[in-house]
């Protein structure tokens, strides 16, 4: 069992889109991780039955039980978040202000505050459109331990593919180069960079680049959009060749990706033109490489 994963170094490059065409492409032989948990999108495009839903819970959280706190103020003296307010006469945890450190809990004297671990979100194993399935995951809003949640759902996906013998498991990073991208990373066969030919397109690949060079994985890019800047996309390709990463595809603007999305399919569902060969030629590429490794 192989593992692509999909990144960007930015938002709106078209990665969920494209990796949802060789989601469709890969059919019944892949499962499907979406590891884009902050801001999850791939649903809207496999649509996912939701049969099994997990909560999903991390990090630490204070709890003051009111009725051994004798109000000294000392877990407010040591708060330094801050998250520790009077509230009506009592002293009361913001949970969304608590950092989790455990600092106020050490100093009570009476032992009345706790650390417990919240419900941060939920993660999801669904049949999709396919005929086979997804792993995904939805953090809750304001939450922290996006990383540790991405995590959970590249190991229950990879779990999923060995049970069921499928040759991979294809990933929807997040974009950007945070700790979602690292955890994405970790333990992939080869890495799908996607950009475009903007002045951000060219300096967040560099970046996101960086990152993937720090676990020595081998790489690949597609440029979409190709032809709306062509100095860019010269620059792009200038920078694939000094650092060795193949050109795997340049696709053009194309207003059916947008048309595609609104009504939740793949470009290579939508449309059997250009867009539809190259994606389908570049998946076969991949594939032949990854089964080389």
């Amino acid at each position: 069992m192989k593992e692509i994963v999909v990144i960007s170094g930015k938002g709106g490059t078209g990665k969920t889109s494209i990796t949802a065409s060789f989601s469709i492409l890969g059919k019944e032989n892949i499962i499907v991780a979406d590891c884009d948990v902050d801001a999850a999108d791939m649903h809207i495009l496999m649509k996912p039955d939701y049969v099994n839903s997990q909560d999903f819970y991390s990090g630490k959280i204070a709890e003051i039980d009111q009725s051994k706190c004798i109000k000294c103020g000392k877990c407010q003296n040591v708060c330094r978040f801050d998250a520790i307010p009077i509230i009506e006469g009592e002293y009361v945890v913001q949970p969304i202000d608590c950092e989790g450190c455990g600092y106020c809990s050490l100093v009570c004297p009476r032992d009345a505050i706790t650390m417990y671990e919240p419900k941060v979100g939920q993660w999801y194993v669904s049949n999709i459109k396919t005929g086979t399935k997804m792993v995904h995951a939805k953090l809750g809003i304001g939450e922290d331990n996006s990383g540790k949640l991405v995590a959970k759902v590249k190991k229950e996906a990879k779990i999923l593919a060995e049970s069921e013998a499928k040759d991979f498991v294809i990933v929807d990073g997040s974009p950007g180069v945070g700790c979602p991208v690292v955890s994405s990373l970790s333990g992939a066969s080869f890495v799908i960079l996607v950009t475009e030919p903007s002045v951000s397109g060219v300096h967040d690949l560099k970046r996101v680049y960086e990152v993937v060079k720090k676990f020595g994985l081998t790489a690949g890019c597609i440029i979409n959009k190709a032809d709306i800047n062509s100095n860019k996309a010269t620059e792009i390709k200038e920078f694939l060749d000094e650092e060795g990463i193949e050109l795997l595809a340049e696709l053009p603007y194309d207003e059916n990706f947008t048309k595609a999305m609104t009504q939740g399919k793949s470009i290579v569902e939508f449309e059997d033109g250009k867009i539809k060969k190259i994606l389908e030629n570049t998946w076969e590429n991949i594939k032949t490489k990854v089964n080389k490794k």
